[in-house]
């Protein structure tokens, strides 16, 4: 009987711990597959500095709006962004994490943000805004982001 009884419980013990965590787990897959689609939806969308809508907008305004779709408030600003949530490795990257980058070579700044939208084969493509094409996807690959490249922080 004794035996019985700490079967049961091993097992309920056991199940519980994986049912918790693959719970957890599809939370954080949902909303980033969430703010991703919603990001998308402004491809297309022009330029505008300091824009959050259909109408235009930069690049932290994208990554702004769709995180906040999901009730999760960052600043608005990409340098300060980038304080925020967990710096990882680039070859851990996910789907919905964020990308940041040094793009005016006179000042040691972060100065630009992206969304990652997808990792194929090891290369991570991302949503951003652009001054002269607007909100687009483009590839860490691209010798541009390449080089301008800092860091990818995880939110979610």
């Amino acid at each position: 009987m004794k035996r019985i009884f700490l079967l049961v419980l091993l097992s309920l013990l056991f199940t519980s711990c994986g049912s918790t965590k693959s719970t957890t787990k599809s939370k954080t897959n949902s909303k980033s597959e969430s703010i991703v689609n919603y990001a998308k939806s402004f491809d297309g969308t022009r330029y505008k500095f300091g824009g959050t809508t259909t109408k235009g907008m930069d690049c932290s305004g994208l990554v702004y709006v769709s995180f906040k779709k999901e009730d999760i408030i960052l600043p608005r600003i990409s340098r300060d962004m980038a304080k925020k949530g967990k710096r990882i490795p680039l070859d851990k990257t996910q789907k919905g994490d964020l990308v940041f980058f040094k793009t005016d070579k006179n000042r040691n700044v972060i100065n630009h943000v992206g969304l990652v939208v997808e990792i194929e084969k090891g290369e991570v493509y991302f949503i951003h805004s652009t001054t002269r094409r607007g909100v687009i996807i483009s590839s860490l690959k691209e010798r541009y982001w390449r080089d301008a490249f800092v860091e990818v922080r995880s939110i979610i």
